[in-house]
């Protein structure tokens, strides 16, 4: 197992993940227990000692679970990380209840890693409201012994990470990002990296494998990176990506099996980061992934001097771009919940204005309707 030095620890650079264990029936909150203690087993056996939960994984019972899993093992073997679920507006002024409850239901006295859960358009406002008090309670917490590191996780923008690193920077200890090779453009994630590092923060990847989009190409695409290196799996190249970037301490994977496990931790035991052309390569194909579903918008802003309904038209088709590639997901919804309704995909009246002088030749209306007919499918 490679490590990685975080202020005096030595974590194992694969991490964990408690969101998607394995179930016992077709509900989400219906975890394995045995299979998960099995995995935990495996893990702990071969060098895995960070463990990331959250309050709300398989409908609340993820804590519960890996608590109870982990209370088998000495304290001292592993770290455990978990989160405030500021992604639930409802929660925001509920942080001592939400934080004794969850020390509660891991069955731990103190926390080696706690995270503000899900920075991103809905709430950074609420986030950096004092009246919730929830970064004067949790830094407290922290000065008390019962979080050992306090960091946040965010699936927000760049505008949205940068102010909340401007409000809180000075007291984050990491940042965990959705990192992966599509999204390294797709998503803006180089930037993100670009802005942790001059904030001189460890970064954490959450969705290495975009929750298995990227476990599995198309045989053209397969063949492409199998001629480059042979005996590398295909899921196996997100990791030696992630393994390419400078500054990332965690790689966290959510793993359903004991065969994506064992797997995860075999290509974890070396650090073989890509070369040029297979970074180039790899980068080439995520480019013809994304553009195949994806609106060309080049964000040139035309449009919205065009607009009767003052849509923020670019911001819109890249989150139109977002939900097509991923199928759905929480994304896009999440980031429209920050915008006023009449600001919304809805809201396009289908006059055409925009289309008259967009560069790009988008049928903009067509997308504002196939948009809203998806968030509403």
């Amino acid at each position: 197992m490679i490590y990685k030095e975080f202020k005096g620890l030595k974590l194992s650079a694969l991490g964990f993940g408690a969101m998607r264990l394995p179930l016992g029936s077709e509900k989400d909150s219906d975890i394995d227990e045995a299979k998960t203690a099995e995995m935990t087993s495996y893990a702990m056996e071969h060098g895995v000692n960070y463990y990331d939960t959250a309050w709300g994984y398989h409908g609340g019972n993820s804590e519960i679970v890996m608590g109870r899993i982990l209370s088998k093992y000495p304290r001292s073997s592993y770290y455990l990380a978990t989160k405030f679920p500021g992604y639930d507006l409802s929660n925001m002024d509920k942080v001592e209840e939400i934080f004794e409850e969850q020390l509660k239901k891991c069955g731990v006295e103190y926390f080696d890693f706690y995270l503000f859960h899900n920075v991103c358009e809905m709430n950074i406002d609420a986030y950096l409201d004092p009246k919730y008090g929830i970064f004067d309670y949790l830094k407290k917490q922290k000065e008390n012994g019962r979080i050992r590191h306090l960091g946040f996780s965010a699936h927000g923008s760049y505008d949205i990470i940068k102010r909340f690193l401007d409000a809180y920077g000075s007291d984050m200890e990491f940042c965990q990002i959705q990192l992966n090779w599509i999204d390294w453009s797709f998503q803006n994630a180089k930037e993100k990296v670009a802005l942790l590092k001059e904030h001189d923060l460890p970064i954490w990847v959450m969705e290495p494998l975009r929750g298995g989009r990227l476990a599995k190409l198309a045989k053209e695409d397969s063949d492409k990176l199998t001629a480059l290196r042979s005996d590398e799996e295909i899921p196996a190249w997100a990791f030696r990506f992630l393994q390419s970037i400078d500054g990332i301490t965690i790689i966290l994977s959510g793993m359903s099996s004991m065969e994506q496990l064992q797997n995860n931790i075999k290509t974890f035991e070396t650090d073989h980061g890509l070369n040029q052309q297979e970074m180039d390569t790899l980068l080439s194909i995520a480019d013809d992934m994304s553009q195949k579903s994806s609106l060309p918008c080049t964000s040139c802003r035309y449009c919205t001097s065009h607009c009767p309904k003052e849509l923020d038209i670019p911001t819109l088709l890249q989150l139109y771009n977002e939900h097509k590639f991923t199928g759905g997901g929480f994304i896009a919804p999440m980031a429209l919940m920050a915008i006023p309704q009449e600001k919304q995909p809805s809201a396009c009246i289908g006059c055409h204005s925009c289309e008259a002088v967009c560069p790009q030749q988008i049928k903009i209306s067509e997308a504002m309707a196939e948009f809203h007919s998806l968030l509403n499918a």
